[in-house]
């Protein structure tokens, strides 16, 4: 073995791991936001916003998701800057927007919402009050849903500069889905629909990292 394979294997070990964190923690986040869903007294999907899951005597698991998700998300940017050149679209800005992505989802842990509509049993019925760290907790899903739809045209962008038509679509159509998905909740008084349309998104960038995992030893 020369020395110079000895020295580049650690970072290339890094590297797959870095990325890895970014393959799971979209999936990761959508199976625990499900379980939780199908499985915690009084919630009701259609109703709640899946951040009410972090409410209630078992909210510290979705406190815990979130805060998870979040520095998984952040570790897998710290990767993709490893695979993309400097200087290449996406690499700049696109990276950047995930992170923010990222810290968003840590941020919608660190600050949680109110109870309202019912949830957790016992609370009345209705919207309820909001508090100072409930308004906190509101910026996060708008500069998520914001930060990652707009990283997805930056790297829809660099995919239809190299010929990679697919992946180009695909990098349009997620942050479609997620928007339309997510106005439609509301008049469908659905909020499922929205964690529909946030998988499409949070898969995406899941799907991203496993696309960029480097090959070889």
């Amino acid at each position: 073995m020369s020395s110079e394979t000895a020295v580049d294997r650690p970072p290339l070990r890094t590297t797959r791991a870095l990325l890895a964190c970014g393959v799971a923690a979209g999936p990761l986040f959508v199976l625990l936001i499900v379980a939780q869903a199908m499985t915690r007294d009084g919630f009701d999907a259609r109703r709640h916003p899946l951040s009410m899951l972090s409410l209630g005597d078992y909210g510290w698991i979705q406190t815990f998701t979130f805060v998870l998700c979040g520095l998984l998300v952040l570790a897998s940017v710290a990767g993709l800057r490893r695979t993309l050149r400097p200087g290449t679209p996406g690499r700049a800005w696109g990276t950047w927007l995930i992170g923010v992505y990222g810290a968003s989802l840590i941020w919608a842990g660190v600050f949680p919402t109110d109870p309202a509509e019912g949830y957790p049993v016992g609370t009345p019925d209705g919207p309820g009050e909001v508090s100072w760290h409930g308004m906190l907790h509101n910026l996060a899903p708008v500069g998520m849903g914001l930060a990652l739809s707009v990283a997805c045209l930056v790297f829809a962008r660099r995919f239809a500069r190299a010929g990679q038509r697919g992946w180009a679509l695909y990098s349009v159509l997620a942050p479609v889905a997620y928007l339309v998905l997510g106005f439609a909740a509301f008049p469908a008084q659905d909020f499922r629909l929205m964690v529909v349309g946030g998988a499409a998104i949070w898969t995406w960038a899941a799907a991203l990292c496993l696309r960029s995992m480097p090959t070889g030893r």
